[in-house]
């Protein structure tokens, strides 16, 4: 590293450690508030928090309802000139744990410094990845401020995240027309030692209801002039579970099957829930095909039937080459500074699905943890609740900031 660029990362170690105890100050209050998803007044209260947060930074807040009034309000926060491509900082406000659940299980804020934890309910999925967007923000402004002001900055935080939908993407978008520079999203970020994960690809899916139709009979007396749904329907779900492809990284999961009343009768109705997920939006099509197909390939008992309903897409976010491209700045900055980096691809979704579009796209670009959507500790301790490591802010926000660094001096 040439001496100019170590001068560089001896004031952003000190920026930072200096902004630490301010930034986790900011993180408890955060995580102290529930923000289940559907705990409106919840998710608003952290959304006005988080705005408070950022504001001595010159970020103007915008708060945009959700199309589900059950939900919070998403918020944007937005600073720099609105004639340029923003940099998209990618971050939610919504957890997947009701109060009543984190009042049950006694999970909240606590400190374990002898563990080199903090646990708590979103401290990894997401409310970490929000304050290392605040901690590397704040020592860009003071260490690299020409930087700072010269860059369009959009924070795009989502109210309802972890029921993922179209909606905020279609929301961000409209903030940044031209466009970004760089999609960059804030989930966790494990890592391996001095290696940090970076995730460049993400598992799109599709959704399915499969519905079994029969003929009721009385299962005692007429049992052969009925059609028995739930046969029907296992017949569809063992030919559904089939077209899983673990080459082709498609996968098919059958999660919620019913039908029927009572023992005595031959059910004339049932339903299975299943989702399929790809890398490859060409694969995850042909499996479509393939789900919508069992309502002609399967072979049933006289007046059955199978339905197949589409429920619900999320698209994949494939490595693109542009993608691949914007994580090379990461790896030089890694380098840089003594540590590394390991592109992986990821079977769950998050924003970054829906907001690959708009620009080059990195994700778990957040803290170090894990455990997401985990609340219980078992006795033995084999199992325990999510939790973020503190020391891992720090050298993550180095990594985010030298790389940044590296893209935003390119032009």
């Amino acid at each position: 590293m040439e001496v100019m660029e170590e001068i560089l990362k001896l004031d952003l170690e000190a920026a930072l450690s200096a902004l630490m105890p301010e930034a986790m100050e900011w993180f408890r209050r955060m995580v102290d508030i529930n923000s289940f998803t559907t705990n409106r007044e919840g998710v608003n209260q952290l959304g006005a928090l988080t705005a408070e947060s950022f504001a001595s930074m010159g970020f103007t807040a915008e708060f945009v309802e959700s199309e589900n009034r059950q939900h919070g309000r998403h918020l944007f926060l937005c600073r720099g000139d609105a004639s340029l491509k923003p940099v998209v900082l990618v971050t939610h406000l919504d957890t997947v744990f009701p109060a009543e659940e984190e009042q049950k299980n006694e999970f909240h804020w606590r400190v374990a410094p002898d563990e080199g934890r903090i646990y708590g309910p979103g401290t990894v999925d997401i409310k970490g990845g929000t304050i290392l967007v605040w901690l590397q923000l704040q020592a860009l402004k003071r260490v690299l401020p020409a930087l700072f002001e010269s860059t369009r900055w959009l924070i795009a935080i989502n109210a309802s995240e972890e029921v993922i939908g179209a909606e905020f993407g279609q929301r961000t978008a409209e903030r940044a027309p031209l466009g970004a520079r760089a999609v960059l999203v804030f989930e966790g970020g494990p890592r391996e030692g001095k290696t940090f994960h970076l995730v460049t690809s993400r598992k799109g899916r599709a959704l399915f209801r499969l519905h079994g139709h029969g003929r009721a009979a009385h299962a005692g007396s007429s049992h052969a002039e009925g059609a028995n749904a739930i046969v029907v329907l296992a017949q569809a779900v063992q030919v559904a579970a089939q077209v899983t492809d673990y080459e082709r990284g498609l996968t098919v999961n059958v999660g919620v099957i019913a039908g029927g009343s009572v023992v005595n009768r031959v059910p004339q109705e049932a339903f299975a829930d299943m989702e399929m997920r790809a890398f490859n939006p060409v694969v995850l099509q042909e499996g479509c095909r393939r789900i919508e197909g069992l309502e002609v390939g399967c072979v049933l008992a006289e007046g059955a039937s199978i339905r197949v309903e589409s429920t619900g897409t999320s698209p994949a976010w494939p490595a693109s080459t542009e993608t691949i491209g914007l994580a090379q700045h990461w790896e030089v900055a890694a380098r840089n500074l003594g540590v590394f980096v390991k592109q992986v691809a990821r079977g769950g979704l998050s924003d970054a699905n829906y907001l690959c579009t708009l620009g080059p796209t990195l994700d778990g670009l957040g803290p170090s943890g894990a455990n997401a959507h985990c609340s219980e500790r078992s006795v033995d301790g084999r199992k325990v609740p999510e939790y973020v490591e503190p020391d891992s802010f720090v050298p993550k926000a180095m990594l985010n900031i030298f790389a940044l660094k590296s893209l935003l001096a390119g032009g």
